[in-house]
This record gives structure tokens, sequence and C-alpha cells, in this order.
């Protein structure tokens, strides 16, 4: 199999969406203003190399001509920087202090990407303040203009703020690998998301696959045991990123593979997986602002 054709896989029970030529990951006019579209990458296991796959997403994706922006949702364990070699003399706990507005602490990363940095010891977002929430939205306000694409690099696993930043998010792309324990993780998560909070729609993302007999593999257990106790949920398949040596010896010398191996097989497959998204639908909100990402986020109950 052409691995470069591993993401536009036929779903193992049916083919894909065919997209109109409107259905673009570009924003969705909103009232007076666009709103981007948020993707949250969130997994219920660590170790999936989710990191790695928002990063070299988001590159592929800003080489497309998206202006897109990475929010490392990590908020205790900070990743992104560190994956592209970046050393960032803010983050969002200098936000959160009053210190430095939101656009002072953005990271430029390659390819014109922009990232915004988490930190250790950042408070949670359910211990923020009203006047502090309020705050936060209007600094966001800031940005409403420059962003086509948030995408989210959430922690792993269930606790709150992974649920709350998978609640914010127009789409959930949970990423599992073949490990059993990545499967029983990433069914863990999406049925809290059901059950507590009514979300069904997910796109499942399938890394390190040896190829895409194995990918469909993971897929179908995970979409077998989601129908057998969950019910009424959506599950989309979105494709596999290929084993490739290529990978860590990109991440040894912090850099995207992308970047720094444009020709690797998994280099082929995320831009692949780029023009997937763009051609998938990003619905909008009424408010048509990023703002509005916040204020789900924050007043979620």
């Amino acid at each position: 199999m052409n691995q470069a054709a591993t993401v536009n896989d036929k779903k193992p029970n049916g083919g894909p969406r065919q997209a109109g030529k409107t259905d673009r990951l570009r924003p969705v006019e909103g009232a007076g203003k666009a709103t981007p579209c948020v993707l949250a990458f969130t997994s219920g296991k660590g170790g999936v190399g989710k990191t790695n796959l928002v990063t070299n997403t988001a590159l592929a994706l800003a080489r497309m001509g998206q202006r897109v922006l990475v929010l490392d949702a990590d908020l205790g364990l900070a990743n992104v920087d560190v994956l592209l070699g970046l050393m960032p003399r803010y983050s969002i706990k200098d936000v959160f202090s009053g210190q430095r507005s939101l656009p002072e602490i953005i990271l430029d990363g390659p390819g014109g990407i922009r990232i915004l940095p988490a930190s250790s010891g950042v408070p949670e977002l359910l211990d923020l303040s009203e006047s502090e929430k309020l705050f936060l939205l209007t600094e966001m306000e800031a940005l409403d203009e420059a962003v086509d694409v948030l995408l989210i690099d959430t922690a792993a696993g269930i606790s709150d703020n992974v649920l709350y930043f998978n609640l914010a998010a127009q789409k959930r792309i949970v990423v599992v690998t073949p490990e059993p324990t990545s499967i029983t993780d990433a069914y863990a998560l999406m049925k809290v998301l059901m059950r507590r909070h009514q979300v069904r729609d997910f796109s499942i993302l399938v890394n390190w696959a040896k190829n895409g007999q194995e990918a469909q593999k993971v897929y179908r257990q995970l979409s077998a045991v989601a129908d057998r106790f969950l019910g009424l949920l959506s599950l989309d398949y979105l494709g596999f990123i290929p084993q490739d040596e290529a990978i860590p010896k990109a991440v040894r010398k912090q850099k995207a593979v992308l970047e720094l191996f444009p020709d690797a097989a998994s280099s082929r497959v995320f831009r692949d997986l780029a023009k997937t998204l763009t051609q998938s639908r990003c619905d909008g909100h009424a408010d048509g602002n990023i703002k509005f990402f916040w204020r789900k986020l924050l007043q979620n109950p």
C-alpha cells in the first residue's frame, strides 16, 4: 500500500464523505467576524505521540495557507515548545497573573505556525475567578483576526481540564495506538465525554500503525466496544500515521519531521491529513469570534 495515501484510506465500513468545494477549514463567517475552526487532539493514554501529530499537522496546514495557532493545553507539562526546540520567555501563567498579554506570549514556530505555550505550575482553569475568566476572554479577542485554525494539544486522560478542552472544540480527534491499553483508555475518555456531557462525535486517528490493515483493526475494535456499551456514538475513521524511523530522528533534533525529512513516509501522510481536514466542514458558533471558544471552555459546568 502506498503509505502516502494512508490518511485517505476508505473507512472500514464504507467510503469517506465527498466534500464539496465550500467545505473548507477556513473560519466560518459569523456576526461580523470569523470563527476559527477549533480542533482538539486528545487521548486517553499518554505517550501515544499526540504532540508530534499536532505540531506536524499544524505545519502542514500552515503550508496550505491556513493561519494556525497551537494551544499547548497540557497546563502542567508543556511539550510543544520542547518538541520544536523553542525556548519561551513567557507562558499562559504570565497571562493569568496579568504580567503579559496573550499576544505577547505567542511563539513563532516553523513554517509560520504560532504557539501558545503552557507552563508548569499554572492553576487549573476551574480555579480562576470570574474576573480572571473575563480578563482572559478579553485577551483572546485580540487574536480574532489572525487565526483560521486553532489546534489544541490536550493532556492525556480524563481530568477536568482534558474534558473541558474537548467540550470547547468543534471537532475532537482521538489519537490511539495499536496497544491494548491505548484502545481501552481511548474508550474510557469517550465514555466519560458522552455520559457526562452528551458528546457523541469523535474522529479516530491511529498512530504508529504498521499498515492500513492494522489501523483499521484498531478502529473496528474501538468502534465495536463503543457500539456495544455506549450506543449512539459516531466514530469517524480519520486514518493512520505509519511507523517511520524519521519521526524519532526528528524528535531527537527537536524538529518537525515534515520540516527535517519532507520526503519521509510520515511527512507525506501529514500532508494528506491536512488536506483531509481542510475538506471537512467546521461548524461555526453564533458569537462569530475566537472569544466564544474561551467562553465555552471557562463556563462549562
